[in-house]
């Protein structure tokens, strides 16, 4: 019996929207995959980049006329900038697989603490999908007519599901299409801050010396010394904004081409440099091209209408091109949400706070799950919120301080500890150390500053999923007690004969005998129970016995062609050990291990080898039965083998599902 080759209807669409499914056995696959540094600036760098369009001028206007201050913020908001890249390129040096802020905590301080950093992550990268394609949309309908606004929030809904098709697509799929966009922001917004800064107003650097000089005397006899500070370290807070996205490449890691680490610290400069240089050109054109508020208009838009005034309609044509490419970085940077949100959710999973189903990859080597879950709570904020940016922007940067704060506490802890093993340890303590002092500053400020604009909202819906991922990990810890009960008793098992004599030689082939065929995850006591109920149940009904083995491909071994080696291996030896004890049986024996990214995939795919040496055989398979069967129980453990049963029966085939008691 043979299995049907031919694409169904359903398979022929899915290929032709997300593309032809990729092997994870390919190894030029992971340089196909993998971004070099320019790329990875692209996907994620923008979302850094991109706070340029609202980080400066939060600032800019929490200074409340005393614009002249904000040289020293957008001096130290650049500062910042750099030296929490640089800290973060430690961080690169340090965890070389990937160390964003829940594996930074997680290994360095503790499991508690990771959690907390990986929930503010996740919360964070779902408020940068909304408060990005939200923002895109309110600057793409500022050039549409007013009678079509009540179409934006529908228009931000097909943006997060236009990228969440693409993002399934694969990740150099989601980002090669944006990089002309990029491009042009970096150069139209290059050419702005060059050409205020060192054409049109080449001779006004010292008449600003000197109105900064005014402005600092002027604010200090009306507020007093503290009163300035005070108003200078606010909007230095309020522009926290700006330094949302740096964390990204550490955690974007794995998706680098190697050499990953060379590859990392080089996409961080180019992130950072750019990101200050825009930050600083931008705040000081605000100044010298005297820049203010006005309604309906971003100071982006404010800046290049003075700075084009007298170009006619090559000046209009320039501002909307300017723009328009503003909007579309902000749907790129989306992309950080994207890329980086499932994979810290796939981290999570396989450290068992989650559901273990979003470390799985589909078939064309996505965490798919992890990309549809990111958007489907993106769509269920722009909704609740109605897509209103300066809402989400109260939602906004809270949680990612959260994670840049335990990151820093992490390594400067790691640095102190190790600091008679690692030399140099004093400078690299030093900056992390500035690191954590700066990020603690801007979280304890935006907490404030925010929390009853709606700030809160932020903080519990962040603790509620701590509380979520608590449980879920409970079940898994009491789930593991049980499963080393079932291991227990099979050690016992094991030592005793099952049938016939411990010493007998394994007996030959007979292709027509019965054959069983069981279906293992691993020599364990699941494996086990299930072969010593076949034997229980069918006594000497079957002569030949075969252990089929699928080692799948998840986001915790798809690293490279080494660690997809390394699951060859080892599923190899499990299903060994079940053959040399069926041999020690008297049985033949023989076991087959394959590598996948999917189970009932790969089942169906060997049916027709197996059937074609063993036509009399009759496949198995065990499934945990838990004393309470529950809706919990349901949802965080797979029920791939009544998937089986049910594909194996359309065709004919017999397979018995055994229940395991645990």
């Amino acid at each position: 019996m043979t299995t049907n080759s031919k694409p169904t209807l359903s398979k022929k669409i899915r290929h032709a929207v997300l593309g032809k499914a990729r092997s994870p056995l390919d190894h030029s696959v992971f340089h196909n995959l993998a971004l070099m540094a320019f790329f990875a600036w692209v996907g994620l760098g923008a979302d850094g980049l991109s706070s340029s369009c609202y980080g400066p001028e939060e600032a800019f206007l929490a200074l409340q006329g005393h614009t002249y201050l904000s040289i020293f913020v957008a001096l130290g908001s650049a500062l910042t900038v750099l030296l929490i890249s640089a800290s973060y390129s430690q961080i690169i040096e340090l965890f070389p697989t990937g160390g964003g802020g829940y594996l930074v905590a997680s290994k360095l301080l503790s499991p508690h603490l990771g959690l907390i950093s990986g929930c503010a992550l996740l919360i964070d990268y779902v408020l940068t999908i909304s408060i990005s394609i939200a923002s895109g949309a309110d600057a793409i309908f500022s050039f549409l007519p007013a009678e079509w606004l009540s179409f934006k929030l529908g228009f931000a809904i097909f943006g997060v599901l236009l990228l969440m098709l693409m993002n399934m697509r694969g990740v150099k799929e989601s980002i090669v299409p944006l990089v002309p966009i990029f491009l042009i922001f970096v150069a139209t917004h290059t050419f702005v801050i060059v050409y205020a800064l060192f054409f049109k107003h080449t001779t006004g650097f010292t008449a600003l010396a000197h109105a900064t000089v005014a402005d600092v005397h002027a604010t200090r006899s009306e507020l007093g010394l503290f009163g300035m500070l005070f108003l200078i370290l606010r909007a230095y807070s309020m522009g926290a904004g700006t330094f949302t996205g740096i964390e990204a490449v550490s955690n974007g890691l794995p998706i680098l081409r190697e050499p990953k680490v060379q590859t990392g610290k080089r996409t961080m400069r180019y992130m950072s440099f750019s990101l200050a240089f825009m930050v600083m050109g931008l705040m000081l054109a605000y100044l010298l091209f005297g820049v203010q508020a006005e309604h309906g208009k971003t100071l982006n838009a404010v800046l290049l209408g003075r700075l084009t005034e007298g170009w006619g309609s090559m000046g209009r044509g320039f501002i909307l091109v300017t723009l328009v490419s503003e909007a579309m970085l902000l749907f790129i940077a989306a992309q950080a949400g994207f890329l980086d949100g499932p994979r810290v959710l796939s981290s999570m999973a396989l450290d068992r706070w989650f559901p273990t189903k979003f470390a799985t990859l589909s078939d064309r080597l996505v965490a798919q799950n992890g990309v549809i879950l990111m958007s489907v709570a993106a769509l269920a904020t722009l909704i609740f919120t109605g897509g209103s940016v300066r809402f989400l922007v109260v939602l906004y940067s809270i949680n990612v301080f959260i994670t840049f704060c335990l990151s820093q506490l992490g390594m400067v802890r790691h640095w102190w500890m190790e600091r008679s093993k690692v030399k140099g340890w004093q400078g690299k303590l030093l900056i992390n150390g500035a690191g954590l002092a700066l990020t603690s500053f801007i979280l304890v400020s935006v907490v404030i500053l925010k929390f009853h604009d709606g700030g809160w909202i932020t903080i519990f819906i962040t603790g509620s999923l701590v509380i979520v991922a608590l449980v879920i990990k409970k079940h898994y810890l009491g789930t593991a007690k049980l499963l080393r009960r079932l291991n227990s008793l099979l050690q016992e098992a094991a030592l005793t004969s099952v049938s016939g004599d411990r010493e007998a030689l394994k007996k030959p082939l007979e292709p027509s005998a019965k054959t069983a065929v069981l279906l293992v995850n691993g020599f364990n006591g699941l494996g086990l129970h299930t072969l010593f109920n076949v034997i229980r149940l069918f006594g000497k009904e079957f002569r030949n016995f075969v252990f089929v083995e699928v080692g799948v491909v998840d986001a915790g071994n798809f690293k490279g062609a080494d660690e997809v080696g390394h699951l060859r291996h080892s599923i190899q030896k499990d299903v060994d050990r079940y053959v040399h004890f069926m041999h020690r049986q008297g049985y033949h024996a023989e076991g087959l291990s394959f590598i996948g990214i999917d189970v009932i995939q790969e089942a169906e795919r060997i049916i027709p080898e197996v059937l074609g040496r063993f036509p009399n055989a009759v496949f198995f398979g065990g499934q945990l039965v838990f004393p309470e069967e529950s809706l919990l129980t349901k949802w965080l453990h797979n029920h791939t083998v009544f998937a089986l049963q049910r594909r194996f029966y359309q065709q004919g085939i017999p397979f018995v599902i055994l229940p395991i008691r645990v």
